[in-house]
Protein backbone atom coordinates (compact mmCIF):
# COMPACT_ATOMS: atom_id res chain seq x y z
CA UNK A 1 0.00 0.00 0.00
CA UNK A 2 1.10 3.63 -1.02
CA UNK A 3 1.06 6.35 1.71
CA UNK A 4 0.07 9.61 0.37
CA UNK A 5 3.17 11.73 0.42
CA UNK A 6 3.75 14.61 3.23
CA UNK A 7 3.26 18.25 1.39
CA UNK A 8 6.64 20.04 1.52
CA UNK A 9 5.59 22.45 3.45
CA UNK A 10 4.85 20.71 6.80
CA UNK A 11 7.98 19.21 7.49
CA UNK A 12 9.68 22.80 8.12
CA UNK A 13 6.37 23.86 9.90
CA UNK A 14 6.38 21.53 12.54
CA UNK A 15 10.07 21.96 12.98
CA UNK A 16 10.03 25.37 13.21
CA UNK A 17 6.79 25.31 15.78
CA UNK A 18 8.50 22.87 17.93
CA UNK A 19 11.68 25.53 18.36
CA UNK A 20 9.41 28.12 19.01
CA UNK A 21 7.79 25.73 21.78
CA UNK A 22 10.90 25.08 23.28
CA UNK A 23 11.89 28.93 23.60
CA UNK A 24 8.84 29.47 25.19
CA UNK A 25 8.92 26.52 27.57
CA UNK A 26 13.02 27.78 28.30
CA UNK A 27 11.67 31.03 28.84
CA UNK A 28 8.59 30.29 31.28
CA UNK A 29 10.68 28.08 33.71
CA UNK A 30 13.85 30.97 33.48
CA UNK A 31 13.61 33.50 30.90
CA UNK A 32 15.93 32.45 29.10
CA UNK A 33 15.77 31.34 25.13
CA UNK A 34 18.92 29.66 23.94
CA UNK A 35 18.93 26.61 26.09
CA UNK A 36 15.12 25.19 25.34
CA UNK A 37 15.93 26.36 21.31
CA UNK A 38 19.23 24.06 21.54
CA UNK A 39 18.01 21.57 23.15
CA UNK A 40 14.68 21.52 20.71
CA UNK A 41 17.16 21.69 17.71
CA UNK A 42 19.17 18.76 19.29
CA UNK A 43 15.83 16.48 19.25
CA UNK A 44 15.04 17.34 15.90
CA UNK A 45 18.03 16.78 14.26
CA UNK A 46 18.12 13.01 15.60
CA UNK A 47 14.38 12.95 14.33
CA UNK A 48 15.63 13.98 10.75
CA UNK A 49 18.56 11.66 10.84
CA UNK A 50 15.89 8.82 12.10
CA UNK A 51 13.40 10.05 9.35
CA UNK A 52 16.28 9.93 6.65
CA UNK A 53 17.80 6.87 7.16
CA UNK A 54 14.32 5.30 6.87
CA UNK A 55 13.79 6.71 3.38
CA UNK A 56 17.43 5.20 2.35
CA UNK A 57 16.61 1.72 3.74
CA UNK A 58 13.20 1.79 1.59
CA UNK A 59 15.09 3.10 -1.38
CA UNK A 60 17.71 0.49 -1.22
CA UNK A 61 14.99 -2.02 -0.10
CA UNK A 62 13.44 -0.97 -3.66
CA UNK A 63 12.56 -3.72 -6.43
CA UNK A 64 13.83 -0.56 -9.46
CA UNK A 65 17.11 0.46 -9.09
CA UNK A 66 18.80 3.39 -7.97
CA UNK A 67 20.40 5.76 -9.72
CA UNK A 68 24.27 6.82 -8.75
CA UNK A 69 23.02 10.31 -8.85
CA UNK A 70 20.04 9.65 -6.49
CA UNK A 71 21.91 7.84 -4.18
CA UNK A 72 24.72 10.41 -3.97
CA UNK A 73 22.32 12.57 -3.24
CA UNK A 74 20.68 10.52 -0.11
CA UNK A 75 24.47 10.03 1.06
CA UNK A 76 25.10 13.80 0.99
CA UNK A 77 22.03 14.68 2.50
CA UNK A 78 22.85 11.78 5.59
CA UNK A 79 26.31 13.43 6.25
CA UNK A 80 25.19 16.72 6.37
CA UNK A 81 22.55 15.82 8.82
CA UNK A 82 25.02 13.61 10.84
CA UNK A 83 27.55 16.62 10.55
CA UNK A 84 24.69 18.73 12.50
CA UNK A 85 23.28 16.62 14.79
CA UNK A 86 27.56 15.96 15.90
CA UNK A 87 27.52 19.87 16.16
CA UNK A 88 24.69 20.40 17.97
CA UNK A 89 25.60 17.50 20.31
CA UNK A 90 28.61 19.04 21.01
CA UNK A 91 27.06 22.11 21.95
CA UNK A 92 24.88 20.59 23.96
CA UNK A 93 27.59 18.75 25.86
CA UNK A 94 29.00 22.59 26.99
CA UNK A 95 25.63 23.32 28.04
CA UNK A 96 25.93 24.76 31.84
CA UNK A 97 22.64 22.66 32.53
CA UNK A 98 22.49 18.95 32.37
CA UNK A 99 20.48 17.18 29.38
CA UNK A 100 19.39 13.72 29.28
CA UNK A 101 17.49 12.37 26.58
CA UNK A 102 15.10 9.44 27.39
CA UNK A 103 13.43 6.90 25.23
CA UNK A 104 9.95 5.64 25.63
CA UNK A 105 10.63 3.64 28.75
CA UNK A 106 12.61 6.30 30.65
CA UNK A 107 15.95 4.66 29.73
CA UNK A 108 19.27 7.07 29.08
CA UNK A 109 20.28 7.39 25.31
CA UNK A 110 22.47 10.33 25.77
CA UNK A 111 23.46 12.70 28.45
CA UNK A 112 26.25 15.56 28.71
CA UNK A 113 28.84 16.26 30.56
CA UNK A 114 26.83 18.35 33.00
CA UNK A 115 24.32 15.55 33.48
CA UNK A 116 28.13 13.47 34.67
CA UNK A 117 28.47 16.52 37.40
CA UNK A 118 25.05 17.03 38.39
CA UNK A 119 23.57 13.51 37.98
CA UNK A 120 26.60 10.95 38.56
CA UNK A 121 25.79 9.65 35.35
CA UNK A 122 29.09 7.74 33.65
CA UNK A 123 29.50 6.63 30.43
CA UNK A 124 29.30 3.82 29.27
CA UNK A 125 27.69 2.23 32.14
CA UNK A 126 24.79 4.32 32.62
CA UNK A 127 23.49 4.17 28.67
CA UNK A 128 20.25 2.00 28.92
CA UNK A 129 19.82 2.15 32.06
CA UNK A 130 16.05 3.49 33.38
CA UNK A 131 16.83 7.18 34.84
CA UNK A 132 14.80 6.43 37.84
CA UNK A 133 16.52 3.43 38.78
CA UNK A 134 19.72 5.21 38.33
CA UNK A 135 18.88 8.08 40.45
CA UNK A 136 17.40 5.64 43.49
CA UNK A 137 16.40 6.62 46.23
CA UNK A 138 16.60 10.16 45.74
CA UNK A 139 13.62 12.29 45.30
CA UNK A 140 14.07 12.59 42.09
CA UNK A 141 13.52 8.90 41.21
CA UNK A 142 10.07 9.44 43.11
CA UNK A 143 9.13 12.49 40.63
CA UNK A 144 9.79 10.54 37.38
CA UNK A 145 8.37 7.42 38.93
CA UNK A 146 5.07 9.85 39.81
CA UNK A 147 4.87 11.14 36.32
CA UNK A 148 6.97 14.42 36.28
CA UNK A 149 4.42 16.53 35.73
CA UNK A 150 5.14 19.51 37.28
CA UNK A 151 8.87 20.74 37.29
CA UNK A 152 11.20 19.76 40.58
CA UNK A 153 12.62 22.56 42.68
CA UNK A 154 15.28 22.88 45.14
CA UNK A 155 16.45 19.55 45.61
CA UNK A 156 19.55 17.87 46.19
CA UNK A 157 22.24 16.96 42.94
CA UNK A 158 22.75 13.21 43.31
CA UNK A 159 26.31 14.05 41.99
CA UNK A 160 26.92 17.24 43.71
CA UNK A 161 25.52 16.92 47.26
CA UNK A 162 26.10 20.69 48.53
CA UNK A 163 24.00 21.71 45.05
CA UNK A 164 20.54 22.35 44.69
CA UNK A 165 18.99 21.48 41.42
CA UNK A 166 15.46 22.74 39.44
CA UNK A 167 14.39 19.86 37.20
CA UNK A 168 11.85 19.39 34.23
CA UNK A 169 10.68 16.96 31.96
CA UNK A 170 10.08 17.88 28.57
CA UNK A 171 8.22 15.19 25.68
CA UNK A 172 9.32 15.20 22.67
CA UNK A 173 8.88 13.00 19.47
CA UNK A 174 7.54 9.61 19.33
CA UNK A 175 6.82 9.51 24.32
CA UNK A 176 10.28 10.58 24.13
CA UNK A 177 11.50 13.05 26.85
CA UNK A 178 13.99 15.51 27.39
CA UNK A 179 15.29 16.17 30.80
CA UNK A 180 16.75 19.50 32.24
CA UNK A 181 18.55 19.80 35.68
CA UNK A 182 20.45 22.79 36.56
CA UNK A 183 21.95 24.26 38.76
CA UNK A 184 20.39 26.87 41.47
CA UNK A 185 23.00 26.84 44.60
CA UNK A 186 23.64 30.38 43.36
CA UNK A 187 20.93 31.63 43.03
CA UNK A 188 19.58 30.26 46.42
CA UNK A 189 23.26 31.67 48.17
CA UNK A 190 22.05 35.51 46.42
CA UNK A 191 18.32 34.76 47.92
CA UNK A 192 20.17 33.96 51.15
CA UNK A 193 22.20 36.76 51.24
CA UNK A 194 18.98 39.16 50.58
CA UNK A 195 17.20 38.06 53.49
CA UNK A 196 19.80 38.52 55.71
CA UNK A 197 20.31 42.02 54.47
CA UNK A 198 16.27 42.79 54.71
CA UNK A 199 16.52 41.47 58.14
CA UNK A 200 19.46 43.13 59.16
CA UNK A 201 18.65 46.44 58.07
CA UNK A 202 14.69 46.41 59.10
CA UNK A 203 16.36 45.27 63.06
CA UNK A 204 19.16 48.80 62.24
CA UNK A 205 15.94 50.76 60.94
CA UNK A 206 13.43 50.02 63.97
CA UNK A 207 15.13 51.59 66.43
CA UNK A 208 15.75 55.10 64.96
CA UNK A 209 11.97 55.12 63.94
CA UNK A 210 11.22 54.22 67.17
CA UNK A 211 13.17 57.00 69.10
CA UNK A 212 11.85 59.62 66.14
CA UNK A 213 8.10 58.25 66.47
CA UNK A 214 8.15 58.72 70.47
CA UNK A 215 9.66 62.48 70.12
CA UNK A 216 6.85 63.10 67.58
CA UNK A 217 4.17 62.23 69.93
CA UNK A 218 6.11 64.33 73.04
CA UNK A 219 5.12 67.58 70.59
CA UNK A 220 1.69 68.74 70.73
CA UNK A 221 0.19 70.84 68.13
CA UNK A 222 -1.67 73.08 70.28
CA UNK A 223 1.58 74.53 71.35
CA UNK A 224 3.10 74.84 67.55
CA UNK A 225 -0.10 75.25 65.91
CA UNK A 226 1.28 76.54 62.34
CA UNK A 227 3.07 73.31 62.18
CA UNK A 228 0.17 71.07 63.18
CA UNK A 229 -0.73 69.99 59.67
CA UNK A 230 3.16 69.07 59.19
CA UNK A 231 3.66 67.30 62.67
CA UNK A 232 0.47 65.17 61.70
CA UNK A 233 1.70 64.09 58.77
CA UNK A 234 5.22 63.57 60.39
CA UNK A 235 3.38 61.22 62.71
CA UNK A 236 1.60 59.28 60.19
CA UNK A 237 5.15 58.71 57.68
CA UNK A 238 6.35 57.71 60.62
CA UNK A 239 4.17 54.89 61.77
CA UNK A 240 3.82 53.94 58.76
CA UNK A 241 7.75 53.14 58.24
CA UNK A 242 7.31 51.46 61.51
CA UNK A 243 4.99 49.13 60.15
CA UNK A 244 6.96 48.66 56.93
CA UNK A 245 9.80 47.73 59.22
CA UNK A 246 7.86 45.25 61.46
CA UNK A 247 6.58 43.58 58.35
CA UNK A 248 9.42 43.49 56.82
CA UNK A 249 11.05 41.49 59.96
CA UNK A 250 7.68 39.30 60.22
CA UNK A 251 8.72 38.11 56.52
CA UNK A 252 11.60 37.74 56.75
CA UNK A 253 11.21 35.07 59.87
CA UNK A 254 8.77 33.31 57.85
CA UNK A 255 11.03 32.64 54.79
CA UNK A 256 13.91 31.35 57.09
CA UNK A 257 11.05 29.16 58.89
CA UNK A 258 10.77 25.33 57.54
CA UNK A 259 7.82 24.54 59.99
CA UNK A 260 5.42 25.82 62.78
CA UNK A 261 4.82 24.52 66.56
CA UNK A 262 1.32 23.49 66.00
CA UNK A 263 -1.24 24.62 68.75
CA UNK A 264 -5.19 24.55 68.65
CA UNK A 265 -6.43 27.76 67.18
CA UNK A 266 -9.85 28.35 68.10
CA UNK A 267 -11.48 29.63 64.94
CA UNK A 268 -14.81 31.23 66.92
CA UNK A 269 -13.04 33.58 68.83
CA UNK A 270 -10.49 34.31 66.08
CA UNK A 271 -12.98 35.03 63.38
CA UNK A 272 -14.84 37.36 65.91
CA UNK A 273 -11.05 39.38 66.97
CA UNK A 274 -10.97 39.82 62.68
CA UNK A 275 -14.36 41.14 62.41
CA UNK A 276 -13.52 43.49 65.25
CA UNK A 277 -10.57 44.62 63.71
CA UNK A 278 -12.08 45.30 60.39
CA UNK A 279 -15.27 47.08 61.85
CA UNK A 280 -12.59 49.31 63.77
CA UNK A 281 -10.49 50.15 60.71
CA UNK A 282 -13.71 50.49 58.57
CA UNK A 283 -15.25 53.49 61.24
CA UNK A 284 -18.57 52.42 60.15
CA UNK A 285 -18.32 53.10 56.04
CA UNK A 286 -18.71 49.39 55.13
CA UNK A 287 -20.95 46.68 55.76
CA UNK A 288 -19.04 43.89 57.19
CA UNK A 289 -21.28 40.09 57.75
CA UNK A 290 -19.31 36.94 59.20
CA UNK A 291 -20.71 33.70 58.39
CA UNK A 292 -18.79 30.83 59.94
CA UNK A 293 -20.49 27.20 59.26
CA UNK A 294 -17.20 24.58 59.01
CA UNK A 295 -17.34 24.19 62.83
CA UNK A 296 -13.62 23.38 62.83
CA UNK A 297 -10.71 24.51 64.16
CA UNK A 298 -7.31 25.01 63.23
CA UNK A 299 -3.97 23.40 63.84
CA UNK A 300 -0.87 25.71 63.85
CA UNK A 301 0.40 28.91 64.51
CA UNK A 302 -2.24 31.29 66.41
CA UNK A 303 -0.40 34.44 65.60
CA UNK A 304 1.04 33.88 62.25
CA UNK A 305 -2.61 32.72 60.90
CA UNK A 306 -4.15 36.09 63.20
CA UNK A 307 -1.63 37.55 61.13
CA UNK A 308 -2.45 36.30 57.52
CA UNK A 309 -6.40 35.98 58.42
CA UNK A 310 -6.69 39.57 59.41
CA UNK A 311 -4.25 40.69 56.66
CA UNK A 312 -6.95 39.81 54.05
CA UNK A 313 -9.22 41.66 56.08
CA UNK A 314 -7.66 44.42 55.90
CA UNK A 315 -6.67 44.81 52.54
CA UNK A 316 -10.63 44.52 51.69
CA UNK A 317 -11.40 47.54 53.90
CA UNK A 318 -8.79 49.30 52.45
CA UNK A 319 -9.67 48.72 48.96
CA UNK A 320 -13.38 48.89 48.91
CA UNK A 321 -15.52 52.46 48.70
CA UNK A 322 -17.83 53.47 51.19
CA UNK A 323 -21.08 51.75 51.01
CA UNK A 324 -19.61 48.79 50.00
CA UNK A 325 -19.63 45.38 51.48
CA UNK A 326 -17.50 42.83 53.17
CA UNK A 327 -17.93 39.15 53.82
CA UNK A 328 -16.07 36.85 55.92
CA UNK A 329 -16.70 33.09 55.58
CA UNK A 330 -15.53 30.20 57.05
CA UNK A 331 -16.71 27.07 55.02
CA UNK A 332 -16.04 23.14 55.15
CA UNK A 333 -15.02 21.96 51.79
CA UNK A 334 -14.86 18.27 50.42
CA UNK A 335 -10.99 18.95 50.71
CA UNK A 336 -10.79 20.76 53.85
CA UNK A 337 -11.73 24.02 54.56
CA UNK A 338 -11.64 27.74 53.38
CA UNK A 339 -11.56 31.30 54.98
CA UNK A 340 -12.72 33.49 52.56
CA UNK A 341 -13.03 37.50 51.99
CA UNK A 342 -15.05 38.45 49.64
CA UNK A 343 -15.60 42.46 49.14
CA UNK A 344 -17.39 44.33 46.40
CA UNK A 345 -14.19 46.71 46.20
CA UNK A 346 -12.31 48.17 43.28
CA UNK A 347 -11.18 44.69 41.55
CA UNK A 348 -8.47 43.63 40.34
CA UNK A 349 -7.07 43.19 36.65
CA UNK A 350 -6.53 39.10 35.58
CA UNK A 351 -3.00 40.51 34.11
CA UNK A 352 -1.96 41.28 38.00
CA UNK A 353 -3.28 37.87 40.03
CA UNK A 354 -0.19 36.29 39.56
CA UNK A 355 1.99 38.98 40.98
CA UNK A 356 -0.11 39.84 43.70
CA UNK A 357 1.64 37.95 45.99
CA UNK A 358 5.20 39.37 45.55
CA UNK A 359 6.74 41.91 47.95
CA UNK A 360 5.82 45.74 47.57
CA UNK A 361 3.54 44.70 44.34
CA UNK A 362 1.09 47.18 43.76
CA UNK A 363 -1.70 47.20 41.39
CA UNK A 364 -2.01 51.20 41.51
CA UNK A 365 1.02 52.82 43.89
CA UNK A 366 -0.88 55.79 44.53
CA UNK A 367 -4.04 54.04 45.49
CA UNK A 368 -1.78 51.61 48.15
CA UNK A 369 0.21 55.01 49.69
CA UNK A 370 -3.47 56.66 50.40
CA UNK A 371 -4.80 53.42 51.41
CA UNK A 372 -1.55 52.97 53.95
CA UNK A 373 -0.40 49.55 53.11
CA UNK A 374 2.96 48.34 53.16
CA UNK A 375 3.51 45.94 50.18
CA UNK A 376 4.01 42.97 52.37
CA UNK A 377 0.72 42.05 53.45
CA UNK A 378 0.11 39.53 51.06
CA UNK A 379 3.51 38.11 51.09
CA UNK A 380 3.22 37.36 54.29
CA UNK A 381 0.03 35.65 54.07
CA UNK A 382 1.39 33.28 51.58
CA UNK A 383 4.31 32.52 53.71
CA UNK A 384 2.33 31.78 56.67
CA UNK A 385 -0.32 29.50 54.35
CA UNK A 386 2.71 27.74 53.42
CA UNK A 387 3.89 26.91 56.21
CA UNK A 388 0.44 25.26 56.98
CA UNK A 389 -0.19 23.57 53.71
CA UNK A 390 -2.34 26.00 52.47
CA UNK A 391 -3.11 27.81 49.45
CA UNK A 392 -4.60 31.06 48.32
CA UNK A 393 -6.38 31.50 45.41
CA UNK A 394 -7.87 34.63 44.10
CA UNK A 395 -10.94 36.02 42.14
CA UNK A 396 -11.61 39.02 40.94
CA UNK A 397 -13.48 41.19 38.76
CA UNK A 398 -12.67 45.30 37.99
CA UNK A 399 -15.44 46.95 39.26
CA UNK A 400 -16.79 44.19 40.78
CA UNK A 401 -15.04 43.08 43.44
CA UNK A 402 -12.77 40.21 44.60
CA UNK A 403 -12.50 36.94 46.87
CA UNK A 404 -9.09 35.85 48.40
CA UNK A 405 -9.58 32.70 49.91
CA UNK A 406 -7.43 29.89 51.52
CA UNK A 407 -7.46 26.38 51.21
CA UNK A 408 -6.70 24.31 54.63
CA UNK A 409 -6.19 20.27 54.29
CA UNK A 410 -7.75 18.14 56.75
CA UNK A 411 -4.80 17.15 58.34
CA UNK A 412 -5.29 21.10 59.63
CA UNK A 413 -8.63 20.56 60.56
CA UNK A 414 -9.83 20.30 65.06
CA UNK A 415 -12.82 19.24 66.09
CA UNK A 416 -14.07 22.44 67.83
CA UNK A 417 -13.57 22.80 71.60
CA UNK A 418 -12.21 19.32 71.99
CA UNK A 419 -8.41 18.36 72.57
CA UNK A 420 -5.40 18.57 70.59
CA UNK A 421 -5.80 15.37 68.79
CA UNK A 422 -6.03 14.65 65.42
Amino acid sequence: MVHPATPAWKWPAALAAALLAGALLDWLADGRVAAGVALVAVAEVVLLLTRSRHQIRTMMAATSPVSPLQHDRFMTRTRRIASSLRDLRSAASQLPDAVVLLDQQQQIRWFNHAAENLLGLRRPRDRGVRLHERMAPSDLAGWLQDGAREPLNDIAAPGQPGSQLHVSLLPFGRRQHLLLARDISHLNRLEQIRRDFVANVSHELRTPLTVIHGYLELIDPADVPGLAPVLDEMRAQSKRMGQIVEDLLTLSRLETQHDVADERVPMAALLATVRKEAEALSQGRHTITLESTAEADLLGSPKDLHSALSNLVSNAVRYTSTGGSIAIRWQRTPQGAVYSVSDTGFGIPATHLARLTERFYRVSSSRSRDSGGTGLGLSIVKHVLNLHQAQLQIQSTPGVGSTFACHFGKARLLAPGGSDDH
